[in-house]
């Protein structure tokens, strides 16, 4: 019962949203590596944000102020992959790599607003190599390098006294993973705590260079049988995001704010049931929260918390394959940029699909 509810559980928490946690798109989860025996999965993440706002009136010079606007959907859909493959060294010794894509960002201001033709795109790719020893069936220790690939682009507002675009070339850094795990298997219990170690970016730019530091972060992941056939999980995750920022060499040395800035730690919460309905179908349901802080937020990422609602299923074929899917419905948290933007009653949609495979 425990891996057959738990792969497609697993699915809803980690369906991807751009307004999680600032940057956060995957959530880093380790999931495969607790996988029986030797196994491979892939999934897809498709997410549609809606996210629109008002812009103040702004004078522009001492004879043309630009009047209240909308901004229309600045939230650009976009696309997440992700792939894992675990096999047993030994009775105690496992090892897994991990691919997903931890960290982006994908903004766009559209025509009619003092904000047109502001954009920033980020993409990444992360790849974590893990290792995990059994002291006994109850604790056992996991520990790896990760290394994350990141590149971006950045275009001011038309409006902008300067017009300005720069594209940032990649660059990589490698951190570290390391956590613990307690399980009673007869009563699927598992609780497991992963740290994964900040990380810093220097990305050689078209016109200024950029400098980011991803901060650390802290998982934590547990589930327990609560009843036949049904099983309670869930997660919580802090990320030190509090001190980050993105940086262009070009606009700081002329007197810019940083492109991105945050000011407040985020924990985001996740709980959900799954319940088997046969030998071959399973079903779950979670909620999602991460406070809003209330404080002012970039241009760029005008989104302040959220609470969410997801529902999927989980199919095991008798040839080892199991086929998941999830819905993820976001309430995305009213936001006041540092422009005086407002943002309200804005939305995202997430669809997640994973194949799994035990061999």
């Amino acid at each position: 019962m425990t891996r057959f509810l738990t792969t497609g559980a697993a699915l809803l928490l980690t369906t991807s949203i751009a307004q999680a946690g600032g940057l956060d798109r995957s959530g880093q989860g380790i999931g495969a590596i607790f996988e029986d025996g030797n196994y491979a999965e892939l999934s897809f993440g498709i997410v549609t944000p809606e996210v629109s706002g008002t812009t103040p009136a702004t004078p522009l010079s001492e004879t043309f102020t630009f009047p209240e606007s909308d901004t229309g959907n600045i939230g650009e859909s976009y696309n997440s992959l992700g792939m894992a493959i675990k096999t047993d060294i030994s009775d105690e010794l496992s090892v897994a790599l991990i691919l997903d894509e931890p960290y982006g960002a994908a903004v766009e201001y559209g025509t009619g607003s003092v904000a047109t033709g502001g954009a920033a795109t980020v993409s990444s790719t992360g790849i974590t190599a893990l290792a995990r020893y059994k002291f006994s069936e109850n604790f056992s220790v996991h520990a790896g390098l990760r290394n994350v690939t990141t590149s971006g682009e950045y275009s001011a507002p038309d409006l902008s006294l300067t017009p300005y675009n720069s594209v940032y070339e990649k660059d990589s850094d490698t951190g570290y993973v390391v956590g613990a795990a307690y399980e009673i298997p007869d009563i699927a219990l598992r609780v497991a705590l992963t740290y994964s170690s900040a990380l810093d970016f220097a990305l050689d730019g078209s016109v200024g260079d950029l400098t980011a530091n991803i901060p650390e972060s802290i998982n934590l992941d547990f589930q327990t049988g609560i009843a036949a056939d049904t099983l309670l999980f869930g997660s919580i995750r802090y990320v030190g995001w509090n001190g980050t920022e993105l940086v262009d060499t070009v606009l700081e040395a002329n007197g810019a704010d940083p492109l991105v800035a945050y000011t407040n730690d985020v924990i985001t919460y996740n709980i959900g049931v799954g319940r088997r309905l046969s030998e071959q179908l399973a079903v779950s349901a979670s909620i999602g929260h991460e406070k809003s802080t209330g404080e002012p937020t970039g241009n760029l990422g005008p989104t302040d918390g959220f609470t969410s609602l997801s529902i999927g299923a989980a199919y095991t074929m008798d040839t080892g394959v199991e086929l998941s899917g999830g819905v993820r419905f976001v309430r995305v948290g009213d936001a006041t940029t540092t422009s005086n933007f407002e943002f309200a009653d804005n939305s995202v949609v997430g669809v997640g699909f994973k194949v799994g495979y035990n061999f």
